[in-house]
């Protein structure tokens, strides 16, 4: 008998997109303060502080807006350990105390400068903290921007509660209407405009909507290719892309990954044909269109990258995989990462 692990094939989906991996200067110096920040939260448990750590979320940021300036790179971090707190906690719950964690976040944002009520759960206090920082620097069509797009993540985090409490299975079609909402990708496009003033009539015209929710599909299906190994091991793997093609289209996992990548391909030719279509708005308008767009697209690059330099689905041999293509296939029994 073959004593040799299962391989998975992660097919290299981000060989051909024009936007390259960079990262900004600031990473190192903003990493410990926002690290050291977020520890004084005592928000983790120990085993989810290592987890925490292994996510290296500084460093997303860092990939995502290489160009920010040092205070948006901090807010940037801020926000995605936000991200990072609100899945922790939200994760093992039922639609009842998340619906509740999430209106927690909400009043946070919208009243950030109102003390939190004592004994309440510390998600509102990080989330006040991030966004009493965040609208110092931000403009203010930015913080509309991101406070509507933030709701709609709540809300996908809540139906993600209730499916998982009803044990409830979507068509590949319906699990992309969700998963485009809680993979958090919307709300932290945003950052790319707080030192602009985008119009409304930009940020909701049907084409940058479009591009949008093009980038967002990127992001969820590197995402739920890389995720989908440690999410199978341990048995929560439902709100995945990867395992309701296979569920839909009763395809292998070597089956799904094709499938998803191809997908994958079919999204990045829409966004680069979409960009050849964008209006004009005046001189004045279109450079702070374009420096947008290129800010999204490069957080279709920054995900992918930060997939094999944290350690948070490929333990210390991301490096590797990213050259192999080949990740061996957890057993059930295992909970922790590889």
């Amino acid at each position: 008998m073959d004593a040799r692990p299962k391989m998975i094939y992660l097919p290299d989906t981000m060989i051909h997109w024009p936007w390259p991996r960079t990262i900004n200067p600031h990473f190192e110096d903003v990493k410990a303060e926002v690290d050291a920040s977020f520890r004084d939260f005592k928000a983790l448990s120990p085993k989810s502080q290592k987890a925490f750590d292994k996510c290296d979320s500084a460093r997303l940021a860092a990939l995502a807006y290489p160009n920010a300036p040092r205070e948006l790179l901090r807010i940037g971090c801020d926000l995605m350990n936000l991200f990072f707190v609100i899945d922790e906690y939200t994760d093992v719950e039922n639609e009842a105390v998340t619906k509740e964690m999430a209106g927690i976040v909400l009043d946070a944002l919208h009243n950030p400068h109102k003390i939190r009520p004592e004994g309440e759960c510390i998600l509102g206090e990080i989330a006040r903290q991030f966004w009493a920082r965040a609208i110092q620097y931000a403009s203010l069509s930015s913080q509309r921007h991101f406070l509507e797009v933030f709701s709609t993540f709540l809300g996908g985090v809540v139906a993600e509660a209730l499916d998982r409490e009803k044990g409830h299975k979507r068509s590949i079609e319906d699990f992309l209407k969700l998963r485009r909402y809680t993979v958090g990708l919307k709300p932290s496009l945003p950052i790319y405009e707080m030192g602009m003033d985008l119009p409304d009539e930009v940020f909701h015209h049907p084409l940058i909507m479009n591009l949008t929710e093009c980038i967002t599909d990127l992001v969820v299906i590197d995402n739920d290719m890389m995720s989908y190994n440690k999410e199978q091991a341990a048995g929560n793997e439902d709100h995945n892309m990867v395992n309701t093609a296979m569920f839909e289209l009763g395809l292998d996992i070597s089956g799904a990954m094709a499938w998803a990548a191809h997908y994958h391909t079919e999204v990045q030719k829409r966004f680069i044909d979409g960009l050849a279509k964008v209006p004009s708005w005046g001189p004045s308008v279109d450079v702070l269109v374009k420096e947008y767009l290129d800010g999204i697209a490069m957080f279709a690059r920054a995900e992918y990258s930060w997939h094999y330099e944290s350690h948070r689905y490929c333990g210390t041999r991301g490096l590797e995989i990213q050259q192999t293509r080949l990740v061996p296939l957890l057993p059930k029994a295992n909970r922790e990462s590889m």
